[in-house]
This record gives C-alpha cells, sequence and structure tokens, in this order.
C-alpha cells in the first residue's frame, strides 16, 4: 500500500518562499523515485499576514497542525516588523505547543564546500548538536522592574526539569548509537559556574550513560567546545547541551560546515508534529532576487524524509546535493552560485529522479 504523508508547508518572509518552492520541487521529485504520496498544504504566517491582521498565529493553527506528520517551514522575520514578535508569536509559539523539545542540527562538511577550518575536510567535520527546545532561558521566565529607571532591575530564569533534560539526553544517546560512528556523546554546560542547572543536567546524563554502555560519555565546558569545533571537530560525534548553548555552538556549527548556505535544522517531536527548516533566516536583502542558496531549505527536506522513514529518499536527496555541488556550483554564497535559485533547484530535482 502506497505511503501518504501530510506536510504543512509555511514558506514565511523574505526568502523564504523562494527556497521553500526549491525544496518542494525536491521533495516532489524524491516521492516521485521512491513512489510514496504527498498531501500538502501551505499557510500564510508570516510578517505579511501580521501586518495585514495583526496576529502571528490564529487560535486554530495548533490545533490544525497536530494533524500533519511535518511542517517544512522558510523562514520567519519581517523588516517592518519588530523583531521579537514573529519569532515568539510564531517559531517559539509552534516549538512549545507541539512540544517539539529536540532541536537538532548536523555539522557536516561535504565535498566541494570551502571552511574557514585551516586543514580540514569532510572527514574532520560531521557531527550532531542536539540542543533542548522547550526549555532553559527560551521558557520566558522573569521580569522587569522598574523600568526605564536608573534602578531597572532585568531577570531571566533558566528553566531545566530534570523530565526535559532526561528526555533530551535520551533522544542524544538513541542518535549516537544510531549513527554508528565514534559513538561518543559530549555533554556540553558549564558546571563550574552554572552550578544548579548543570548539576542537574550533569547528573542526568551519567544516570543515563550507565543504560548505554557502547557509548562513551564525554564533557566539556561550553567555552572549551567553541575552541575545539574550531581546532579540533573531528573530536565530536554527537553533541547533546541546553537551549542557550546549543543556540550559540549550532551558529559557530554552520560556519564550520560551510555557511548559511547549507546548514539546515530539525524541530523534533519524537511522538508528534516536527518542523524542518533551513537556519539562515529571511535574508530580506535578497528578496526577489533568485539569487538565494536554497540547498539549506533542500537539506531541511533531506532531515524530514529521514525522520519520516524515507531513509532510501534522504539518501537520494543528499547524493543529488553533492552533486551539484562538485559538478555545479561556483560557490555557496548568494549571488556567488553561478545558478540562480530555481535552477539549482531543478538540478537537484533532477539528480534525485536519477538516482
Amino acid at each position: 500500500m502506497t505511503k501518504t504523508y501530510k506536510i504543512a508547508v509555511i514558506p514565511g518572509d523574505g526568502t523564504g518562499p523562494e527556497v521553500v518552492r526549491e525544496g518542494v520541487k525536491v521533495l516532489q521529485a524524491a516521492a516521485a523515485a521512491e513512489r510514496f504520496k504527498l498531501e500538502l498544504a501551505e499557510y500564510d504566517f508570516g510578517g505579511e499576514r501580521y501586518k495585514r491582521t495583526g496576529e502571528t498565529l490564529p487560535e486554530s493553527a495548533i490545533e490544525e497542525l497536530r494533524g500533519f506528520q511535518a511542517i517544512f517551514l522558510g523562514a520567519i522575520g519581517h523588516p517592518d516588523v519588530k523583531p521579537g514578535i514573529l519569532e515568539k508569536g510564531i517559531l517559539l509559539t509552534l516549538r512549545f505547543a507541539l512540544d517539539q523539545y529536540i532541536n537538532l542540527r548536523p555539522v557536516k562538511l561535504y565535498p566541494g564546500v570551502e571552511t574557514p577550518l585551516k586543514d580540514k575536510g569532510p572527514d574532520d567535520i560531521d557531527f550532531v548538536v542536539v540542543r533542548e527546545n522547550t526549555e532553559g532561558l527560551y521558557a520566558g521566565a522573569g521580569g522587569v522592574l522598574r523600568r526605564g529607571t536608573p534602578d531597572e532591575v532585568a531577570i531571566q530564569e533558566s528553566i531545566n526539569t530534570r523530565k526535559g533534560v532526561e528526555r533530551c539526553v535520551r533522544y542524544a544517546f538513541e542518535l549516537c548509537r544510531k549513527r554508528n560512528k565514534a559513538k561518543k556523546l559530549t555533554l556540553c554546560g558549564k558546571t563550574n559556574v552554572l552550578t544548579y542547572a548543570f548539576d542537574l543536567w550533569e547528573r542526568t546524563f551519567n544516570e543515563v550513560a550507565r543504560e548505554y554502555p557502547d557509548i562513551a560519555p564525554d564533557y566539556a565546558h561550553v567555552d572549551a567546545i567553541c575552541m575545539w569545533m574550531v581546532k579540533n571537530p573531528e573530536w565530536f560525534d554527537v553533541i547533546v547541551t541546553d537551549n542557550m548553548f546549543g543556540d550559540i555552538i549550532t551558529d559557530l556549527g554552520a560556519i564550520i560546515q560551510g555557511g548559511l548556505g547549507i546548514a539546515a535544522g530539525g524541530n523534533i517531536n519524537p511522538q508528534g508534529t516536527s518542523m524542518f527548516e533551513p537556519i539562515g533566516g529571511s535574508a530580506p536583502k535578497y528578496t526577489g532576487l533568485g539569487v538565494i542558496n536554497p540547498l539549506a531549505a533542500i537539506m531541511a527536506v533531506q532531515m524530514m524524509l529521514d525522520h519520516l522513514g524515507e531513509q532510501s529518499a534522504a539518501e537520494r536527496v543528499e547524493r543529488a546535493v553533492v552533486k551539484v555541488i562538485t559538478r555545479h556550483l561556483k560557490s555557496m554564497a548568494a549571488g556567488r552560485m553561478g545558478y540562480s535559485t530555481s535552477e539549482v533547484g531543478d538540478l537537484v530535482a533532477g539528480y534525485v529522479a536519477e538516482g
């Protein structure tokens, strides 16, 4: 019986619709090649809708999106909307309401992609960051006293629960086992200063580690992680960390893997609806020019296919992307690829069809 996947598509702002168009093109090529069906539904959540209606998400949005197996997101961020409104009202709301408690960020350097790291290549840069996605400093706990006065006080609290930490850590151990590479899981923290939160993280990590004797547990402070990601990225297999540290080190990871043109991420609920996106943002200065690199969005599709269990299709997409990078593109940067956004999408879709 032919499988059918219901996918919600949120093109969003800026160049989001342009890269999503190419991602959908590749997704449809993969479905045709691997003989599964798609039911796609598009939603106009983003800056233009907010400007028109004053709402970020309608009341019905969350329950409606629960009916999909995955969400494909382009980008959120509009130059005419104050920063934070769309990000909190759409991105964080979806992550929290759909309990997408894992932010998954592969950091992988492909052949033909330039890295700023001297003497490092694809064999050296291939790891995954598992970031806790619904707690920590992003939980929104805190407040302000005497705002706008010389005595103003601002408090932002990091919320870490045993349940939230443990399910994130377990996901990371399972992923490390599934990757079956170096089989080393590194906890990224700051136990020497953040003694309450990372005591919980470290104790939980060590307790869960006893259930995975085939995985080597490792620990490093976040500042050391940043240094070693630059100096010795080959040391890492899977890294697990909290929301804030994960947000920071994954941007560093994007740069060492060749930049935002190739970096994709997933917001994962293993038992529910997950969301996949390029991590580069809306890039409004390139909107409508047809020069933005769509490969990050296409790799988000690749991650989505893998998450849905369509491993053969995911491998097709990854092989196709590597062929386009090594055979065609002059650069990963917007405007310097040697091809337009849609032409890159056509090339990938063509290679997907070929296998």
